[in-house]
């Protein structure tokens, strides 16, 4: 029996376009289910009662939430083609480890350029430089961070490209200009067919944050 598969998601979350990359990644059909987040269908209350978030990832019936802890289900599942984490023991650690850092750190800092003003917007440019002048420091002169290839921390801040022109415009800086290699790593990965075809419009994105931010009486 064909495996079932639903991805219960909405269009410029980072966190699903990493789900979406490992799927292309590992050449897996499934069914896209978009979600409208300020109207949740009973489908994702239902397969997400806690969080009641997405992205949702839905196997053969079964839900599994969180979009690292889905990336890690698609890995060792579909295990035979396009291992997106390393085989060693330690390597796979570090992996995680620096894919956590960028679930605790990129997310709420890039909120608190975009989705602020004033001095707390000034405060979070200051922050979100900080924390990718440390991923730069991570990648170094590697082409990826898993090395060669294109990996688990690749697949995981990968998606913030997106969200890149939005973050600069608003913030008012120039990422290449504060962390060249970071870009130069972000066009590496763009050059992968599962990475530019999953990532929306830099612009597409900029226009659905201005969007959010009239709603939230920022401007």
């Amino acid at each position: 029996m064909a495996d079932e598969v639903v991805l219960l998601d909405f269009w410029p979350s980072m966190f699903g376009m990493r789900v979406r990359i490992a799927l292309a990644e590992k050449g897996i059909k499934y069914e896209y289910k978009e979600e409208d987040l300020r109207n949740k269908s009973p489908l994702l209350l239902e397969m997400s009662p806690i969080h009641k978030k997405i992205p949702v990832f839905i196997h053969n019936g079964k839900p599994v939430c969180e979009s690292l802890i889905i990336v890690q289900y698609i890995d060792e599942v579909w295990k035979d083609k396009c291992p997106l984490l390393p085989t060693d023991p330690y390597q796979r650690a570090h992996s995680r480890f620096w894919a956590d850092f960028v679930d605790k750190k990129v997310y709420e800092v890039s909120r608190k350029v975009w989705a602020t003003n004033g001095e707390e917007k000034k405060a979070g440019k200051k922050e979100f430089i900080e924390i990718f002048k440390i991923l730069e420091g991570e990648l170094g002169d590697k082409p990826y961070y898993g090395g060669e290839t294109f990996g688990f921390v690749d697949l995981s801040l990968i998606p913030f490209y997106s969200w890149f022109y939005a973050i600069e415009t608003l913030g008012e800086f120039n990422l290449e200009a504060e962390c060249p290699k970071i870009v130069a790593w972000a066009k590496r990965c763009l050059q992968k067919e599962t990475v530019a075809k999953t990532l929306p419009d830099q612009k597409k994105v900029y226009e659905f944050v201005g969007q959010t931010r009239k709603r939230f009486g920022l401007e």
